[in-house]
């Protein structure tokens, strides 16, 4: 379903630390306040030079985004998906999934791997992602299965 805004919104590839501003303010807006996730947890090691984010943008505004850094030389780790409560169900993070894998793809990379919420389970499998097992992880306060997607 289209959506009155869905015309205004704009793909950031996001590399400097103005453009990755927007990445971190979707994430504390959406991850942070509205799950209770700590500054601490949310934000890591991977974050900053050479972990590279999408951001979407409606009229300038960051609504949703993701990251992914390099695994090792064929795969990259994506995460930290996330839209803002107002701007979900709109196929927003389906979006911001498919433009990092292009990404991923022109960057040479020949795999993905995601520490999938069980709840985003299914979301991932529609975008052609697959359970390596059932083992479940923790990722914070979530549990989370591996899932990878050859490219």
């Amino acid at each position: 379903m289209k959506h009155e805004t869905d015309h205004n919104i704009e793909v950031m590839r996001a590399e400097k630390e103005w453009q990755r501003a927007g990445a971190y303010y979707v994430r504390i807006h959406g991850m942070n306040r509205q799950h209770g996730i700590s500054l601490r947890e949310e934000f890591d090691i991977h974050d900053g030079d050479g972990t590279r984010y999408i951001v979407l943008l409606d009229d300038g505004y960051p609504i949703a985004t993701c990251r992914f850094y390099e695994l090792d030389q064929n795969s990259v780790v994506l995460g930290r998906v996330v839209v803002l409560p107002r701007y979900r169900g709109r196929g927003l993070g389906c979006r911001t999934v498919l433009e990092a894998q292009q990404w991923i793809k022109e960057s040479g990379y020949s795999k993905i791997v995601i520490e999938s919420r069980i709840s985003a389970v299914e979301f991932y499998s529609k975008l052609g992602f697959v359970k390596v097992d059932d083992k479940v992880v923790k990722s914070g306060s979530f549990d989370c299965v591996r899932m990878e997607k050859v490219l």
